[in-house]
Protein backbone atom coordinates (compact mmCIF):
# COMPACT_ATOMS: atom_id res chain seq x y z
CA UNK A 1 0.00 0.00 0.00
CA UNK A 2 1.50 3.55 -0.60
CA UNK A 3 1.24 5.75 2.06
CA UNK A 4 1.86 10.12 1.77
CA UNK A 5 3.37 11.20 4.53
CA UNK A 6 2.69 14.70 5.91
CA UNK A 7 6.86 15.34 4.07
CA UNK A 8 5.55 14.34 0.71
CA UNK A 9 2.62 16.04 1.08
CA UNK A 10 4.27 19.39 2.14
CA UNK A 11 6.60 18.92 -0.85
CA UNK A 12 3.95 18.43 -3.59
CA UNK A 13 2.37 21.64 -2.00
CA UNK A 14 5.55 23.33 -2.41
CA UNK A 15 5.30 22.69 -6.32
CA UNK A 16 1.93 22.72 -6.88
CA UNK A 17 0.54 25.51 -5.06
CA UNK A 18 3.29 28.50 -6.59
CA UNK A 19 2.04 26.81 -10.07
CA UNK A 20 -1.46 27.56 -9.24
CA UNK A 21 -0.89 30.89 -7.95
CA UNK A 22 1.24 31.73 -11.17
CA UNK A 23 -2.56 31.29 -12.78
CA UNK A 24 -4.51 33.37 -10.30
CA UNK A 25 -1.75 36.24 -10.32
CA UNK A 26 -0.81 36.39 -13.73
CA UNK A 27 -1.05 39.53 -15.42
CA UNK A 28 -4.45 39.88 -17.40
CA UNK A 29 -4.26 39.98 -21.40
CA UNK A 30 -6.60 42.90 -21.95
CA UNK A 31 -5.89 42.23 -25.57
CA UNK A 32 -8.69 39.17 -25.35
CA UNK A 33 -11.43 41.67 -24.00
CA UNK A 34 -14.28 43.13 -26.15
CA UNK A 35 -17.83 44.99 -25.34
CA UNK A 36 -20.49 42.46 -27.03
CA UNK A 37 -20.77 43.10 -30.52
CA UNK A 38 -18.38 45.52 -30.74
CA UNK A 39 -15.05 46.60 -30.36
CA UNK A 40 -11.90 44.95 -29.01
CA UNK A 41 -9.17 46.28 -26.90
CA UNK A 42 -7.14 44.23 -29.70
CA UNK A 43 -8.32 46.66 -31.81
CA UNK A 44 -6.28 49.19 -30.11
CA UNK A 45 -2.79 48.18 -29.77
CA UNK A 46 -0.15 50.92 -29.02
CA UNK A 47 -3.00 53.87 -28.58
CA UNK A 48 -0.82 54.41 -25.68
CA UNK A 49 1.39 56.43 -27.81
CA UNK A 50 -0.53 57.72 -29.90
CA UNK A 51 -0.76 61.82 -30.21
CA UNK A 52 -2.84 63.94 -27.58
CA UNK A 53 -5.64 65.36 -28.86
CA UNK A 54 -6.55 67.23 -25.79
CA UNK A 55 -6.39 67.12 -21.89
CA UNK A 56 -9.88 67.32 -19.60
CA UNK A 57 -10.83 67.05 -16.11
CA UNK A 58 -14.10 66.69 -14.00
CA UNK A 59 -14.68 66.64 -10.11
CA UNK A 60 -13.14 63.22 -9.46
CA UNK A 61 -11.14 62.51 -12.64
CA UNK A 62 -8.25 63.62 -15.10
CA UNK A 63 -8.91 62.67 -18.87
CA UNK A 64 -6.50 62.35 -21.48
CA UNK A 65 -7.56 61.96 -25.39
CA UNK A 66 -5.76 60.27 -27.81
CA UNK A 67 -6.49 59.67 -31.65
CA UNK A 68 -4.70 57.87 -34.21
CA UNK A 69 -2.71 58.68 -37.09
CA UNK A 70 -5.38 59.22 -39.34
CA UNK A 71 -7.73 61.39 -36.58
CA UNK A 72 -4.91 63.42 -36.45
CA UNK A 73 -4.82 64.35 -39.98
CA UNK A 74 -8.53 64.87 -39.76
CA UNK A 75 -7.78 67.23 -37.55
CA UNK A 76 -4.96 68.91 -38.84
CA UNK A 77 -7.14 69.04 -41.91
CA UNK A 78 -9.73 71.13 -40.08
CA UNK A 79 -12.22 68.95 -38.53
CA UNK A 80 -14.88 69.69 -37.57
CA UNK A 81 -14.66 73.45 -38.63
CA UNK A 82 -14.42 72.15 -42.41
CA UNK A 83 -17.53 70.23 -42.55
CA UNK A 84 -16.23 67.01 -43.71
CA UNK A 85 -17.00 63.14 -41.76
CA UNK A 86 -14.27 61.28 -40.34
CA UNK A 87 -13.82 58.72 -42.72
CA UNK A 88 -13.56 54.58 -41.74
CA UNK A 89 -9.90 53.43 -39.48
CA UNK A 90 -10.41 56.86 -37.62
CA UNK A 91 -9.77 55.79 -33.25
CA UNK A 92 -10.12 57.94 -30.79
CA UNK A 93 -9.16 56.57 -27.13
CA UNK A 94 -9.89 58.56 -24.12
CA UNK A 95 -8.24 57.46 -20.63
CA UNK A 96 -9.50 58.42 -17.61
CA UNK A 97 -8.18 58.44 -14.16
CA UNK A 98 -9.10 58.90 -10.58
CA UNK A 99 -7.04 62.30 -9.55
CA UNK A 100 -5.55 63.39 -6.09
CA UNK A 101 -3.20 66.78 -4.85
CA UNK A 102 -0.29 67.01 -6.22
CA UNK A 103 2.54 64.85 -3.80
CA UNK A 104 5.04 67.51 -3.98
CA UNK A 105 2.48 69.90 -2.88
CA UNK A 106 1.57 71.97 -5.63
CA UNK A 107 -1.62 73.28 -6.09
CA UNK A 108 -2.66 71.51 -8.85
CA UNK A 109 -4.42 67.73 -9.14
CA UNK A 110 -2.84 65.03 -10.89
CA UNK A 111 -3.50 61.96 -12.08
CA UNK A 112 -3.90 58.69 -9.56
CA UNK A 113 -5.00 55.60 -10.35
CA UNK A 114 -6.17 54.62 -13.75
CA UNK A 115 -9.95 54.44 -13.58
CA UNK A 116 -11.03 53.43 -17.32
CA UNK A 117 -10.40 53.42 -20.79
CA UNK A 118 -13.02 54.62 -23.23
CA UNK A 119 -12.61 53.51 -27.29
CA UNK A 120 -14.06 54.71 -29.94
CA UNK A 121 -13.78 53.78 -34.13
CA UNK A 122 -15.26 54.77 -37.10
CA UNK A 123 -15.96 52.25 -39.74
CA UNK A 124 -19.75 53.04 -41.25
CA UNK A 125 -20.45 49.58 -42.14
CA UNK A 126 -20.12 47.64 -39.37
CA UNK A 127 -21.40 50.57 -36.95
CA UNK A 128 -24.28 51.97 -39.77
CA UNK A 129 -26.85 52.32 -36.83
CA UNK A 130 -24.74 54.07 -34.30
CA UNK A 131 -23.02 57.38 -36.64
CA UNK A 132 -20.69 55.21 -38.26
CA UNK A 133 -18.88 54.78 -34.56
CA UNK A 134 -18.18 51.72 -31.90
CA UNK A 135 -17.91 52.36 -28.69
CA UNK A 136 -16.08 50.33 -25.54
CA UNK A 137 -14.95 51.46 -22.45
CA UNK A 138 -13.08 49.24 -20.28
CA UNK A 139 -13.58 49.88 -16.46
CA UNK A 140 -10.22 48.72 -14.07
CA UNK A 141 -9.93 47.39 -11.23
CA UNK A 142 -6.72 48.53 -9.32
CA UNK A 143 -6.84 45.41 -6.91
CA UNK A 144 -7.02 42.67 -9.14
CA UNK A 145 -5.11 44.99 -12.29
CA UNK A 146 -7.68 44.02 -14.94
CA UNK A 147 -10.02 45.57 -16.83
CA UNK A 148 -13.91 44.73 -17.61
CA UNK A 149 -15.99 45.86 -20.48
CA UNK A 150 -19.02 48.27 -19.59
CA UNK A 151 -21.92 48.17 -21.43
CA UNK A 152 -24.20 46.83 -23.72
CA UNK A 153 -21.96 46.61 -26.97
CA UNK A 154 -20.19 48.57 -29.60
CA UNK A 155 -23.48 51.34 -29.22
CA UNK A 156 -22.85 52.09 -25.27
CA UNK A 157 -21.81 55.62 -26.68
CA UNK A 158 -23.79 56.43 -29.23
CA UNK A 159 -26.82 57.91 -26.95
CA UNK A 160 -24.45 60.38 -25.50
CA UNK A 161 -22.45 61.46 -28.98
CA UNK A 162 -25.66 62.06 -30.62
CA UNK A 163 -25.35 65.28 -28.76
CA UNK A 164 -22.16 65.84 -30.83
CA UNK A 165 -23.98 64.69 -34.56
CA UNK A 166 -23.28 67.93 -36.35
CA UNK A 167 -19.42 67.07 -35.68
CA UNK A 168 -19.61 63.61 -36.66
CA UNK A 169 -20.24 62.58 -33.27
CA UNK A 170 -17.41 63.66 -31.69
CA UNK A 171 -16.81 65.78 -28.74
CA UNK A 172 -13.39 67.02 -28.29
CA UNK A 173 -11.88 69.56 -30.66
CA UNK A 174 -8.27 69.62 -31.59
CA UNK A 175 -6.90 72.91 -29.71
CA UNK A 176 -4.64 75.59 -31.05
CA UNK A 177 -1.13 74.09 -29.86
Amino acid sequence: MFRISSVHIFRIAAVVLPTLGGFAFAAQDRNTLKVPDGLAFSEFKGYEKWQVVAASHSDDLVEVILANPMMIGVYEAGFPGNGKKVPDGAKMAKIHWNKKKNPEGLPIMVPDTLHDVDLMAKDSKRFADSGGWGYAQFNYDAASDSFSPLGTGAKCGYACHTLAAAKDYVFTAYPKH
